[in-house]
């Protein structure tokens, strides 16, 4: 069959649907069909709680029926191929779809390592799949010892919510001196490893895994770059993704660097009349307009609101400024957040930095319901003295707080104006104003 349209999307993500409702709000008289493969579709961040916080994997479920509220239709159905002289887009199912604007929100997949015994039945990946989730929660709850290679933060929360299951022996492997070493500086990182180890979990790290072992077929123990063998009846691969661009390739699209689908700072590839978002999408540092691997939903849905905005008209305030790379985790809680660079990071990239430190109750006094202890790391640049990266530990507010040093960081506030930041505070709610932990750690910037 045969259909026409003024906006098609192909996707089924959290920047497919921020996209469309973006879109359907700027020209509210344009058609826009949606091309998704998969019909349920999940909330990629809410995975590792289907494990145990969620009662069921349903209550992850992303919906798109308040989008086809608005207007947009959605079909099921797999895209294999663009045809950019005619403007259409060609389906497993046989049909055709004609377009003036093209989306491409293809997403990304697991990275699946060359090991031996890759390939065994109880090796899994983190797929953005319902059907598969549902067959790894399953396997997570039958198995006793599990091994998770990957101490980023899929496999840091993974570790964190199988530790609330009974009677599970929970590996974490990292081939790098410290977890969740590529968001944090030393410091907090070790918060987190506390906090797992306190759950149970073993932590190995500065060690690789060379070979998956077997016994009828099944998997039986790992083993580390070190020598030493792990029993494991299921291994989960947490070691990140890689952009899905096949379909642009085929199409004849360019590459960035990082391998993701080039695009400007409007989200348009080299073909004017087709966009690229989200995890397909190459991405350009904030900071130094390198290319960089970033692949976050927050960062996705930023996106995908400048492209919806942008298809027909170019709004000047759209542009993108490059991706901020920002991040916030749970793990028996502890938030841990960071926007921006880490004190390493900022070196690795020759950056003059000074950097503060500051720890305050985030309820006032500190003995209200609900306080804890937030701790505040603040990097600026020497010379300029601007903003540049933050991270927080803490309670639940510090996923606010990084929130709040993201837009200072995007705003290039300076050293200064973060000490005379005014601020609103009540007991309930904030730190004290005398000792408000954002701007204690400018002022001890040094």
């Amino acid at each position: 069959m045969k259909y026409s349209t003024d906006v098609l999307i192909i996707g089924g993500g959290p920047a497919t649907a921020a996209c469309a409702v973006t879109a359907k709000r700027y020209y509210p008289s344009k058609q826009i069909i949606i091309v998704k493969d998969k019909k349920p579709g999940i909330i990629p961040c809410g995975i590792p709680y289907m494990i145990s916080t969620l009662d069921k994997p349903d209550d992850n479920i992303l919906p798109f029926d308040p989008i086809e509220e608005k207007g947009v239709k959605v079909m099921i159905d797999r895209a294999t191929d663009i045809k950019r002289d005619d403007k259409s887009v060609q389906t497993e199912n046989g049909d055709s779809y004609s377009y003036e604007k093209l989306i491409l929100a293809t997403g990304s997949s697991p990275i699946r390592p060359p090991i031996r015994g890759i390939d065994l039945e109880n090796v899994y990946t983190v797929e953005k799949d319902y059907d598969h989730l549902t067959g790894l929660m399953d396997a997570i709850k039958r198995s006793e010892n599990i091994v998770i290679l990957g101490g980023g933060f899929i496999g840091v929360e993974f570790a964190d919510e199988i530790s609330h299951l009974e009677n599970k022996n929970i590996y974490l492997v990292e081939m790098l001196p410290d977890i969740l070493s590529n968001s944090f500086d030393t410091k907090f990182s070790e918060l987190a490893e506390t906090k797992l180890k306190e759950r149970g979990v073993h932590i190995l790290k500065g060690k690789k895994m060379e070979e998956i072992m077997e016994k009828d077929g099944r998997v039986q123990k790992v083993k580390l770059s070190d020598g030493t063998a792990v029993d494991a009846e299921l291994v989960i691969l947490c070691i990140g993704t890689h952009p899905n661009t096949g379909l642009a390739d085929k199409a004849g699209l360019d590459h960035g660097i990082e391998k993701g689908i080039w695009v400007d700072e409007y989200l348009r590839t080299a073909e004017r009349d087709i966009f690229a978002i989200g995890d397909c999408a190459s991405k350009r540092d904030f900071f130094t307009r390198r290319e960089t691997a970033v692949m976050l939903a927050s960062t996705a849905t930023a996106e995908a609101r400048i492209a919806g905005a942008n298809l027909y008209q170019l709004q000047v305030i759209r542009e993108n400024k490059g991706t901020l790379a920002m991040y916030s985790t749970y793990v028996s809680g502890l938030v841990l957040a960071s926007a921006g660079l880490t004190a390493k990071t900022a070196k690795e990239q020759d950056f003059l930095i000074v950097s503060g430190q500051a720890e305050a109750v985030d309820r006032h006094p500190g003995s209200i319901p609900g306080a804890s202890k937030t701790l505040v790391q603040l990097i600026f640049s020497q010379q300029a003295g601007i903003l540049i990266g933050g991270q927080v530990a803490g309670g639940e507010t510090a996923g606010e707080i990084i929130n709040t040093i993201g837009v200072l960081i995007q705003k290039n506030v300076s050293i200064n104006e973060v000490e005379s930041f005014q601020i609103a505070t009540h007991p309930r709610l904030t730190a004290s104003p005398t000792k408000y932990n954002l701007i204690l750690a400018a002022m001890q910037a040094d």
